[in-house]
């Protein structure tokens, strides 16, 4: 324990410095809450000051397993209730966008000469749920390990910009917070980056984009199923692969507690202390995802990526404010 403390210390405190800072000046920035604004702030500060040594170890816990504990405590605001008032057709609409994502992803490769495991993980990872669906299909796909980093850090870049501006581009043009908070849930990358962005407008917006990512999320293995497939078929390859996913242990924890909140009574008291503590989490992990973006690197590691992934993200956004302004 003790050693645990010694690595992490600094850069969790740091991240939590940054998100106790956000929350304070949050009421002082028009438009912007305190989870965005720590995600700014540390976004300028890591591309102006490189984190040091003493701070990595500390800032990768909180941007990944504080930020894990935080959809889990968020989780305390979803139940199948909720997921009911969904309906049929919405979440055949995400079905819909889904399966268009991922056919979208074959074509625009194949008609770009991309027809590569990096552009496939990029756009498997936007149309299902970034970095859990991006390991998810490596194996299947992909044998080389760089593929994968690339793709999980293009992912979570452009989950990154979309968590900032996707969400006050749509206040713009939809008055109805469910419509705003199903397109959220629609299309943006993670987990993380949907509870950031519908929380950081309200809470109503919040739960309902992430009833609908947690649908997103349930067609994770027909999803990996279908794309190797196709892609296979693509390349015409010889070799039998198998295919297999595995669940991050924390959407699993997600699945339960939204089974249990279904099936008993919790205390509004208790639910939203819990709920307060998943929003304390969320505004520290998202600084600290912010102290990780570098510009400089994901440019030059992965810049045709970053195109690839921007084409069809924006597709999956106009394909989902499509369905909803016709339907």
């Amino acid at each position: 324990m003790k050693g645990f403390i010694k690595e992490n210390f600094w850069g969790v405190l740091l991240s939590a410095a940054l998100g106790v800072a956000a929350h304070f000046l949050a009421p002082k920035v028009p438009y912007i809450n305190g989870v965005i604004l720590a995600f700014l702030l540390a976004i300028v500060i890591g591309n102006i000051w490189p984190l040091g040594q003493a701070f990595k170890k500390g800032v990768s816990f909180s941007s990944a397993t504080l930020l894990e504990f935080a959809i889990i405590f968020l989780a305390f605001s979803i139940s199948f209730q909720s997921i009911a008032i969904l309906g049929w057709q919405k979440f055949l609409f995400v079905l819909i966008i889904v399966i268009f994502s991922l056919v979208a992803t074959l074509l625009i490769a194949k008609r770009m000469n991309r027809e590569d495991s990096t552009s496939w993980l990029v756009g498997f990872g936007t149309a299902i749920c970034g970095s859990s669906a991006i390991a998810a299909l490596a194996p299947v796909i992909s044998k080389n390990k760089e593929d994968a980093g690339i793709a999980i850090a293009v992912v979570n870049l452009l989950g990154s910009v979309g968590m900032i501006l996707l969400p006050f581009t749509l206040k713009a043009i939809f008055e109805d917070d469910g419509n705003v908070g199903f397109i959220i849930g629609a299309t943006l990358q993670s987990v993380g980056n949907v509870a950031g962005a519908g929380y950081g407008l309200s809470q109503e917006i919040g739960d309902s984009a992430l009833t609908v990512k947690l649908a997103r999320v349930a067609l994770l293995t027909p999803a990996v199923i279908f794309f190797s497939f196709m892609a296979n078929r693509s390349q015409e390859s010889s070799e039998k692969q198998s295919i297999s996913f595995k669940l991050p242990y924390y959407l699993w924890v997600f699945i339960l507690i939204t089974i249990v909140n279904s099936v008993l009574i919790i205390p509004a008291e208790i639910l939203d202390i819990l709920k307060s503590i998943g929003k304390i989490f969320l505004t520290i992990s998202m600084a600290a995802i912010g102290l990780k973006v570098s510009f400089k690197t994901l440019w030059e590691s992965g810049k045709i990526a970053v195109g690839f992934g921007t084409i069809i993200f924006l597709i999956q956004i106009v394909a989902s404010i499509g369905l909803i302004l016709v339907f």
